[in-house]
């Protein structure tokens, strides 16, 4: 099994900027990808990005050109960059591992708020 931990939610304003990180550890061999996915209120879980090892990327089409994912093999890491954020981004973000990009997600983390408000 894998841990994750994210870090790095918060409040921000329209327009502004969070990166959110998220340490693995335990069985790191299923570190296969690494994403993120995140959940509004009254709303289901979405997926926002994920990323394989070699560096591959998806995103949701709601989040192209403003969310960056990467990812540290070295130190099992994951980060969101997320620029011009919006008020429709709010929600609990979820760090995931899963074993191909578009599998459902093996583990999940405890996940954390970000808030866009004025």
């Amino acid at each position: 099994q894998v841990q994750l931990v994210e870090s790095g939610g918060g409040l921000v304003q329209p327009g502004g900027s969070l990166r959110l990180s998220c340490a693995a550890s335990g069985s790191i061999f299923r570190l296969y990808a690494m994403g993120w996915y995140r959940q509004a209120p009254g709303k289901q879980r979405e997926l926002v990005a994920t990323i394989i090892r070699t560096g591959f990327t998806n995103y949701a089409d709601s989040v192209k050109g403003r969310f960056t994912i990467s990812r540290d093999n070295a130190k099992n890491m994951v980060y969101l960059q997320m620029n011009s954020l919006r008020p429709e981004d709010t929600a609990v973000y979820y760090c995931i591992t899963a074993s191909s990009l578009g599998a459902t997600p093996s583990d999940w983390g405890q996940g954390t708020q970000v808030t866009v408000s004025s």
